[in-house]
């Protein structure tokens, strides 16, 4: 096997590929980075189990065939190698010899007949705008629980229903929901869902975010249900969380006329400036008023903060407290000049409602976005 392919590419298709791979693997195979040298150029491809990704670049190949490379080890020599062409051959001992203008490095290589394959999916895709769907991520994923001990909490649900593609995220404390576009596969009936891992999807996210359209498709059964992304020449799939998301749609409110519309930007620079002093378990006291909203912090060794910002409120005044780091990822998610923090209402009078977040164009006007994140207060008052 011999070929030869520009450095700059190269470096960039590794770094795809092992993106997905965890630090440590139980199995040292799967930290290897599968490399198929044939006419139509070079297939890099690497595979966990649990996700997988693969890339086609050019590149002249003298010789064709397969090596199976330790994929991180790889992408650091890649990383760092001149500005020049590199030939990589495998010499008569079955040893990896990467070459770049005077640098040399010769690595072993992996038992190639060992790696698992690599899934292949076949199922019509359906199509989403890159940007929409980079950003409907950032504004969901964080919102999903980083606790293993209820799986189905760490993942973001993919709901299709005609042409609309919603993402769902809970840790319980919480739900974020984004709706986008989708151009669906007539193969869907119009309806599909899947249960994506976080992980996965934000780097899908990061990874995707400045192509044209990315093709999703949806495909296998049983417990081996997966879902591909791609975009361009590049593919990342992922094995589908098992279990059943919990239905915290039901949660949103109608439409709600008590609320507060308050500038994003002041907002979030004083609920910053109320944590310097607040205990990091403890929540933020909000008071909602005709004069605006203020925050009151205590903390230890007696420190104090409070703080006021204008705010247009409609309705009853209200007092409640929020976990204020959840509300600043909120803030930064809603992407408006202006928010909009409506308190819903319950049936039970001891109970404090939900808070929905949403974005706002102005004091007067909704944002056009379709982007809700829903807030517990009394869960994090306990």
């Amino acid at each position: 096997m011999k070929f030869h392919v520009n450095r700059d590419v190269f470096s960039d298709a590794v770094s795809f590929v092992v993106k997905l791979l965890p630090q440590r693997n139980p199995q040292p195979i799967l930290a290897g980075v599968l490399i198929e040298a044939g006419p139509d150029g070079l297939s890099l491809s690497a595979f966990d189990y649990e996700a997988s990704a693969r890339t086609v670049i050019e590149a002249t190949v003298d010789s064709p065939g397969t090596i199976l490379v330790h994929g991180r080890l790889l992408s650091e020599i890649a990383n760092r190698l001149p500005s020049a062409p590199i030939q990589i051959v495998v010499d008569e001992d079955g040893g990896i010899v990467l070459s770049c203008g005077s640098a040399r490095f010769t690595l072993p290589g992996m038992p190639v007949q060992e790696y698992p394959a690599i899934p292949e999916v076949t199922a019509e895709p359906g199509l989403v705008p890159a940007e929409d769907f980079a950003t409907a991520i950032a504004q969901v994923a964080f919102a999903a629980s980083r606790d293993d001990v209820t799986p189905v909490l760490t993942g973001v649900q993919l709901e299709v229903s005609g042409t609309t593609l919603s993402l769902v995220a809970t840790d319980r404390y919480r739900v974020a929901l984004r709706e986008i576009p989708w151009d669906g596969a007539s193969a869907l009936d119009g309806e599909a869902s899947a249960l994506v891992p976080a992980r996965t999807l934000q780097e899908v996210g990061k990874t995707f975010a400045h192509g044209g359209d990315i093709r999703i498709a949806f495909s296998g059964s049983g417990d081996r249900e997966i879902i591909a992304f791609s975009s361009g020449d590049r593919t990342v799939t992922s094995l589908l969380i098992k279990g059943n998301f919990p239905p915290v749609r039901r949660l949103f409110p109608d439409q709600n006329a008590h609320h507060a519309v308050v500038n994003t930007g002041e907002l979030m620079e004083a609920v910053r400036r109320m944590q310097i002093v607040l205990d990091r378990s403890a929540p933020l006291r909000f008071t909602f008023s005709s004069e605006g909203v203020t925050m009151d912090a205590s903390g230890g060794d007696q420190a104090r903060a409070s703080e006021s910002v204008d705010a247009h409120l409609d309705g009853e005044d209200v007092v409640l407290g929020l976990n204020p780091q959840y509300l600043l990822e909120a803030l930064t998610a809603v992407r408006s000049e202006f928010v909009r923090i409506t308190f819903t209402s319950s049936d039970n009078a001891n109970k404090l409602s939900p808070v929905l977040i949403t974005s706002q164009t102005s004091v007067d006007k909704a944002g056009a976005d379709t982007f809700k994140y829903l807030l517990q207060p009394n869960l994090l008052l306990r």
